[in-house]
């Protein structure tokens, strides 16, 4: 575990309450969240919550399991574009340029849609999914929002030399090699970790909320990292601040966020109400967990976070009030309320 700067909550208690709801005059939801800020070095910077618990860290850890396809030497075989490397570590709206990225990556590394395991969906964003039903067109794997990761790691199988059949499966070499990443970066071994299965089908592992923390301030700031995944490590960070787009799509939190401020901070969300973001200019982690899951709050207190630790400023924040406290509209598209941080947060 990291070691504490900044003392938290015992393991167990409640987590403080981050994020609200309100709709009219009064306050009608409320979301608790564990907080870890993180240095390289394992100090934790802040802490707010319980980041001793194992929670899974679901596409907000995709960054880290992005680094074999740079480390291998994948993507300088097969000329991966920085595009595409943000693509690795996506969420993606399956947006007209994320799918046909994909493709054409896909088929660079001589395979198809078809090679892909993660399953299909249709487009999250909304404007691309209307687009798409109207087509008529085959709903293939290349929505998924998971294909660009998933395609990362079929291009370090095929210049590994390893099967691309199976590469989901937690005995395959892919995801042996990110078992290994995990444990170095995140500083611990996961040989007894709780496991689960993530819904694009590969391995989903418990690790403490401090110790992703960990895992993304050495991507932020990987000088201890070995010579090779330093330089990975720099490579995702410079591509997801280069493309933000890429990882996510239009309107989407971490999109904007990145948009606006500039390589300050990169970020990535994840299911189940996880969000990470690397601080390269601090050299800090942050992890957030909400307690119920709900990603609205996840992002909220993502903001307020980095409000409170400086990485936004006050033009800033006046600039972002609508994706810091977001409007919620009824179906006639009137404001009815904002999410915002609680007035009981401690952040």
């Amino acid at each position: 575990m990291p070691h504490d700067a900044v003392s938290h909550i015992p393991a167990g208690s409640a987590n403080p309450l981050a994020v609200e709801v309100t709709r009219g005059g009064m306050v009608e939801s409320r979301h608790r969240a564990a907080v870890a800020v993180v240095d390289a070095a394992g100090t934790v910077a802040r802490s707010w919550g319980d980041i001793e618990r194992p929670v899974y860290g679901r596409s907000a850890i995709k960054p880290l399991q992005a680094l074999p396809l740079i480390e291998s030497g994948a993507a300088d075989r097969f000329g991966v574009s920085a595009a595409e490397i943000a693509l690795a570590c996506a969420s993606h709206s399956g947006e007209p340029r994320h799918v046909a990225t994909v493709a054409a990556w896909l088929a660079r590394i001589g395979l198809s849609a078809d090679d892909l395991e993660c399953g299909s969906h249709l487009p999250l964003a909304d404007a691309a999914m209307r687009d798409f039903v109207r087509s008529g067109a085959p709903l293939t794997a290349l929505y998924n929002n998971c294909s660009g990761k998933h395609t990362g790691f079929l291009a370090t199988a095929v210049h590994l030399g390893e099967p691309t059949k199976g590469y989901i499966r937690p005995e395959h070499p892919v995801q042996q090699r990110i078992l290994g990443v995990l444990e170095q970066v995140c500083g611990l071994d996961l040989g007894a970790a709780p496991r689960g299965v993530d819904g694009c089908g590969i391995p989903v592992i418990g690790i403490p909320l401090g110790n992703i923390a960990l895992g993304m301030a050495r991507l932020a700031d990987p000088a201890d990292l070995p010579a090779a995944r330093a330089a990975a490590a720099r490579r995702v960070v410079a591509a997801m601040a280069a493309e933000p787009f890429m990882v996510g799509g239009t309107a989407r939190f971490g999109t904007t966020m990145m948009q606006a401020l500039g390589g300050k901070t990169v970020l990535k969300t994840g299911a189940e109400g996880v969000y990470c973001a690397a601080l390269p200019e601090q050299g800090l982690g942050v992890a957030i967990k909400v307690d119920d899951g709900a990603g609205r709050a996840a992002e909220v207190a993502m903001g307020a976070v980095l409000v409170h630790l400086g990485v936004i400023d006050e033009d800033q924040r006046r600039q972002l009030a609508d994706t810091l406290t977001p409007p919620i509209p009824n179906r006639a598209g009137l404001e009815t309320g904002r999410i915002r941080p609680a007035a009981e947060s401690p952040f």
